[in-house]
């Protein structure tokens, strides 16, 4: 199995989906041995924001190209999306402004658009300072979880889970709390896989 693991917080040791997504992958590994991982952390070695470029040789092409590889070589996709201000960090809407290309990840067709990277698997570790889920008063701010369910299924990939550390801002008690779940989710969702 061929692993694309993509951090994107800039809380560094701080950061509750770095956490996540190193157990995820952890456990994913330890489930499925010999799985290949390729690590991205995109606050680290950020990418440019996407704009129009004429010249290939550009180095923004050459790593948009870089991007694009590795996401497509990638069986499944370990993606940690802490909520930034109701959405996702910038640095993750620039990887996926370079993962969403017409006539590579999707193509347009007289019955609409149609995803091409289907059969990937993607889990998203996603941490949350307040209480957005389903159902509570917070859900109506939530475009971050929706977004990427959104971008994921235009590209064709439907088989996308959450884990999820919610209210980590709301005391100590309820991030202990939060991520003793997240974590008791993650191997339930990696024995999934094997």
């Amino acid at each position: 199995m061929k692993l694309l693991h993509i951090d994107a917080s800039s809380l560094g040791n701080h950061s509750v989906s770095r956490g996540l997504t190193a157990s995820i992958v952890a456990e994913l590994v330890r489930e499925q041995p010999g799985t290949r991982v390729t690590y991205r952390d995109l606050i680290a070695q950020p990418l440019p924001h996407w704009t129009p470029v004429a010249d290939a040789a550009d180095p923004a092409a050459l790593l948009g190209n870089d991007v694009m590889e590795e996401f497509l070589a990638a069986d499944v996709i370990v993606l940690g999306a802490p909520m930034y201000n109701f959405s996702i960090p910038s640095a993750l809407k620039a990887w996926i402004d370079r993962v969403l290309v017409a006539g590579k990840t999707f193509r347009y067709t007289e019955n609409g658009p149609e995803g091409l990277a289907k059969g990937k698997r993607v889990i998203i570790a996603s941490s949350r300072g307040g209480i957005y889920s389903e159902g509570t008063a917070g859900a109506p701010m939530d475009f971050q979880e929706p977004y990427l369910r959104t971008v994921l299924g235009f590209i064709g990939i439907t088989d996308v889970e959450f884990v999820r550390a919610e209210g980590v801002n709301v005391s100590a008690d309820h991030k202990a709390e939060a991520l003793t779940t997240a974590q008791a989710s993650i191997g339930v969702m990696a024995r999934k896989a094997a």
